[in-house]
């Protein structure tokens, strides 16, 4: 009999820190998968993250086996460390809490382009540029 797709579930974990306590334990243990043999590729495939957020897609199938698709890290999580800030202003039009480059802003382009709904390079630094404003950083040339 062929696998079947029971569930895919959409978590964000520390990169490399993931362990089976909340939220992955709450997330993925109703489907009763082995939580300790997720944290051990999850960790894997993420060491190299710091902590930062990694979204990942977790495929979970009717004999218990998994797959696992790992993201790239959110636009707002890499913007936040190229600025060197904690959060983003909480009034964006009025209120600017930190600066990137235009270079910085191409980095997080290229990062994410597989993860993004744009045609080519330009149109991902437009959508990062625009994630930028909305949390009030301000993208310099």
């Amino acid at each position: 009999m062929a696998k079947q797709l029971v569930a895919s579930v959409k978590i964000q974990v520390p990169g490399g820190q993931a362990t089976p306590a909340p939220p992955v334990g709450t997330a993925l243990g109703p489907y009763g998968i082995n939580l300790g043999q997720f944290v051990q590729q999850f960790n894997e495939k993420t060491r190299d993250a710091g902590g930062m957020p990694i979204p990942v897609v977790v495929n979970i199938y009717n004999d218990r086996s998994f797959t696992l698709e790992i993201k790239s890290p959110p636009a707002s999580a890499l913007l936040k460390k190229a600025a060197g800030i904690v959060k983003g202003s909480s009034v964006p039009n009025r209120e600017k809490v930190g600066k990137v480059s235009r270079s910085q802003v191409e980095e997080i382009a290229k990062t994410k382009i597989n993860d993004l709904n744009a045609r080519d390079l330009e149109h991902a630094c437009r959508i990062i540029e625009g994630t930028a404003r909305s949390m009030g950083i301000v993208v310099e040339d």
